[in-house]
């Protein structure tokens, strides 16, 4: 598809190019800040009055906001070039540096959490220092699992070489390799495409290519992953964490025991959901049963529509404004500024993102958009995600943190918006059925595969105590918990047996995964409420929510809506949502015969 009215990224407003001045002046301006910091404060934070703390804590945003420029431009840089060595050293320079600078400040957080709780309740009576309560309490509750001041240096150290180094080296191995298919060759983000293709000859040979490549690939990712849940596993073991998924549940304020309630209640429903629909989709496609890689193919009696770049933009920013004109204005902003980066190029990361690198500044989102619907849908979720951050930049910048479970709910509602908007203006029955079908496999694939994910992971780590895991066993693993999750229907074997180590997420963000279920239940109860309409101002209300996610715990920002998320009847309740449609595709089926 041609990049004609793409627009791509302007990072001007964080440094004008990687030879800009400005950034060395940053660097020298953070380490002698931390410097200064450190003499200032180090063995005598109980004994400061609350005016001190106040500076301090001032002090700790000034530098928070620096290292989130220069590490978030260097790294939006890299992203769409990771091909150039120039790019790909400086990010790795500019992360060394902070790293290094950042060492004379560590120990605040350790310090901090030996003062006296009297001491810090006296400090909270001062109302400037209440503003950064959601801070505090954060750092407050990982207290237990805070090593000495000299381990704790030597993981930050240690990090660049470890954990940090096997990421990278993922990172760059993935975006280099390369895929042929009927002679012609392809990138990942590119081949990935060809999955979307009517023709199932030609979805046929780029899953299998995929998976033949990331084979090929095999003893290096699976060493990459080794270390990765190994290096992971000798930081929970010092700290004390309980489960190879505690560190994730605590930074994300859930209970082990919530995370688990989840992943058994979506598992319980597999055979209802997800084993129903590729029932059906095999009868679509006019087989017995469906190739792993046909999962998401469009149906053969669908309209092959193509979107352009403007009339995708003109499609999502017109359901954001029918569901709130203010969620529209924030939306705008996006497009009329170049905080965007669209087109698919040689080099450029695969997938999306929506990067955030400054709390209080504005974020950046990555597509490679090539015009299909469900890259329609991916910018209505990629834009969701940058409006939720909009509307929390008055949170300050140290008391937002991405809470995984929470930050994907808005790109989810995002999409759900989008989808009922196109599903609106749909009349024809075959057309409804096709959109719905498409929406269904996305949610099966949000709610339900990446539990499948989640189990993946579990396995994987736990079995890694016992000593490094086989390609050939994590393989073996992977096609257990896709077959158990996706059905009879589907055919699971040699050919996407690999596939494990195309999900990024294993690699640089363990556990991360269920997150997505997570969200998409969030969502899908959230919306079932909106339907019935008994709660007044519903859009209102949601953004006043999206607003407080990273404050506030979840069943106190439901609580407007009636939704109590400790229940398991909650999770019910959303996955009953992707229940009502299938339903729906089943009476359509039998109505268009």
């Amino acid at each position: 598809m041609k990049n004609n009215n793409m627009p791509a990224w302007n990072l001007s407003d964080l440094y004008k190019s990687m030879d800009d001045p400005q950034i060395n002046k940053d660097l020298e301006t953070y380490r002698k800040s931390a410097l200064k910091f450190a003499k200032d404060y180090k063995g005598r934070l109980k004994d400061l009055s609350a005016e001190e703390f106040l500076k301090a804590i001032k002090d700790i945003e000034k530098r928070s906001v620096i290292a989130g420029r220069l590490g978030g431009f260097a790294y939006l840089n890299m992203v769409t070039q990771m091909k150039n060595t120039k790019a790909v050293a400086f990010y790795q320079n500019i992360e060394e540096k902070l790293t290094d600078y950042y060492k004379p400040i560590l120990f605040f957080s350790l310090e901090f959490n030996k003062i006296p709780q009297n001491i810090v309740n006296q400090w909270l009576k001062d109302d400037r220092i209440t503003y950064y309560k959601y801070w505090i309490n954060r750092i407050r509750k990982f207290k237990k699992y805070q090593l000495s001041e000299p381990e704790e240096q030597i993981l930050l150290e240690k990090s660049l070489t470890s954990g940090e180094a096997w990421v990278r080296l993922y990172e760059e191995s993935s975006s280099r390799l390369e895929f042929t298919v009927d002679g012609k060759k392809y990138n990942d983000a590119e081949i990935s495409k060809l999955l979307l293709d009517k023709n199932s000859a030609t979805r046929l040979k780029a899953g299998k290519e995929i998976n033949r490549v990331y084979k090929q690939n095999g003893h290096l990712f699976t060493f990459i992953y080794n270390m990765v849940i190994k290096d992971k596993a000798v930081e929970d073991e010092k700290r004390g964490f309980k489960t190879p998924v505690s560190a994730r549940n605590i930074s994300e304020n859930v209970s082990d025991e919530s995370v688990e309630v989840l992943a058994q209640t979506v598992k319980k429903h597999y055979k209802d959901l997800a084993h129903r629909f590729y029932k059906l989709k095999a009868k679509w496609l006019g087989v017995k049963k469906i190739n792993y890689w046909d999962r998401n193919a469009p149906l053969p009696f669908s309209e092959d529509t193509h979107y352009t770049w403007d009339e995708a933009v003109k499609i999502v920013l017109n359901a954001y404004k029918e569901f709130s004109p203010k969620l529209y204005k924030i939306a705008k902003d996006f497009f009329d500024n170049n905080w965007i980066d669209v087109p698919p190029r040689d080099g450029k990361r695969s997938g999306a993102f929506c990067s955030s690198p400054i709390s209080t500044w504005h974020p950046y989102l990555m597509l490679n958009f090539a015009g299909k619907q469900n890259d329609v849908l991916t910018l209505a979720h990629e834009l969701g995600h940058g409006c939720h951050h909009q509307l929390r930049t008055k949170n300050g910048e140290l008391n937002e943190h991405s809470r995984m479970t929470s930050e994907e709910v808005a790109s989810v509602f995002g999409e759900m918006i989008v989808f009922q908007s196109l599903l609106r203006n749909l009349k024809d029955d075959k057309a409804k059925l096709c959109l719905i079908a498409s929406k269904v496999g996305d949610m099966i694939n949000t709610a339900i595969r990446q539990i499948a994910f989640h189990f993946f992971e579990t396995r994987a780590h736990n079995e890694r105590k016992n000593g490094e895991l086989s390609e050939e066993r994590l393989s073996q693993i992977w096609v257990e918990e896709m077959r158990d999750s996706l059905g009879d229907y589907v055919v699971v074997d040699e050919n996407s047996a690999n596939i494990w180590s195309m999900v990024g997420h294993f690699f640089f963000l363990p556990f991360y995964v269920y997150a997505y279920s997570y969200a998409d239940c969030f969502v899908n109860s959230l919306y079932k409420v909106s339907e019935t309409g008994k709660v007044k101002n519903f859009a209102d209300k949601y953004l006043d929510m999206l607003s407080k996610t990273a404050l506030e715990d979840y069943d106190k920002i439901l609580k407007p809506f009636g939704l109590n998320p400790n229940s398991v009847e909650f999770w019910e309740y959303g996955l009953s949502l992707i229940s009502s449609y299938i339903d729906l595709l089943e009476k359509l089926d039998k109505k268009l015969k």
